[in-house]
């Protein structure tokens, strides 16, 4: 099996378990999920590791005890003579190569990935929405215009999917300049395919529903059908779907930083752009690349456990 057929058949499948979940259940579909969600010892730990980023992110830069940029102990490291500073009481992460505090950088970058992170899942998901709204609604309700419209945008996002998400991205960036915006710009346009897929199936999945034929046979417009019916019940893979690509932002983000290609202000604390430049002294001070990739590293796992959690409580075949 393709890369590409591995992707969308797991998309598609995300896509059905709304309307199968709705019709094996008169209960609430997220009442049921948010019950076994209260239950996975793996939602709880994602959701505790999520809950502790985003208050490192908002209270970080109060918490710091230095200024990131601060270079106050410049006269103590010596990175051409392999001379750095470790952790110390004043320190508690150490200094880095131009004598700044990595404890105050680290708390600071928190609140920058998070932002890379979450503004480009957001472009993905508003972008993708709307694909996907458009093609399920014309795939849905359209005839067979709309299946002609339907089939050429999802072999378009086929094309996207069967692309390596992060080659895919730095291509993006390289062609628009260095910057923080290019590589929110990249990420998000990564998640668009995936987005625009997902709620294009959810949609024709809730098309066969009894709701959506009885709309029809009293004569309600497709539009008001698609808007008012058809879509509030397409939306909860989305929403699951949001909080996995979360993870696959921040990564693919700390990448494109790492590569060169993120912030031209390296000044800036980022965990991307610290892990960047603390890679060249790596021998001599490998504790200056942990920090920012331990971060990065927990940050997506949080992210991941409480997204395939998500999924599962929405699945039949995988409930308890």
């Amino acid at each position: 099996m393709s890369l590409q057929t591995t992707k969308t058949s797991k998309i598609d499948r995300l896509a059905e378990l709304t309307a199968k979940s709705e019709s094996s259940s008169g209960a609430s579909l997220w009442r049921e999920a948010f019950r076994r969600l209260r239950g996975s010892k793996a939602a709880i730990i994602g959701a505790v590791i999520i809950a502790l980023f985003v208050l490192v992110a908002i209270v970080g830069p109060w918490l710091a005890p230095y200024g990131p940029t601060a270079q106050t102990w410049r006269g103590e490291v010596f990175p051409n003579q392999g001379k750095f500073v470790g952790p110390r009481g004043e320190n508690w992460f150490g200094l880095d190569h131009l004598g700044r505090d990595m404890y105050s950088r680290w708390l600071v970058g928190a609140r920058q990935t998070l932002l890379v992170g979450v503004v480009s899942m957001l472009i993905g998901l508003i972008a993708g929405a709307v694909i996907g709204a458009l093609s399920g609604a014309a795939a849905t309700l359209g005839g067979r215009t709309g299946q002609r419209i339907d089939d050429v945008v999802m072999r378009i996002t086929d094309i996207m999917l069967a692309l390596p998400s992060l080659l895919l991205a730095v291509s993006i960036a390289a062609v628009m300049g260095q910057s923080l915006t290019t590589v929110m710009i990249a990420v998000g346009v990564v998640q668009v395919p995936i987005f625009a897929r997902l709620l294009r199936g959810s949609m024709l999945a809730q098309g066969g529903s009894d709701y959506v034929l009885a709309a029809r046979a009293l004569g309600i417009r497709k539009r008001r059908i698609v808007l008012t019916q058809i879509m509030p019940n397409s939306l909860s893979p989305v929403i699951v779907q949001a909080t996995l690509s979360l993870a696959t932002a921040i990564i693919e983000a700390a990448a494109l930083s790492y590569l060169g290609l993120g912030n031209p202000d390296p000044s800036v604390p980022e965990w991307g752009v610290m892990l960047s430049q603390a890679q060249r002294f790596f021998d001599n001070a490998p504790m200056m690349s942990m920090y920012s990739a331990v971060g990065i590293i927990i940050t997506a796992l949080g992210f991941t456990l409480l997204g395939e959690a998500m999924r599962e409580a929405l699945d039949p075949k995988l409930r308890g």
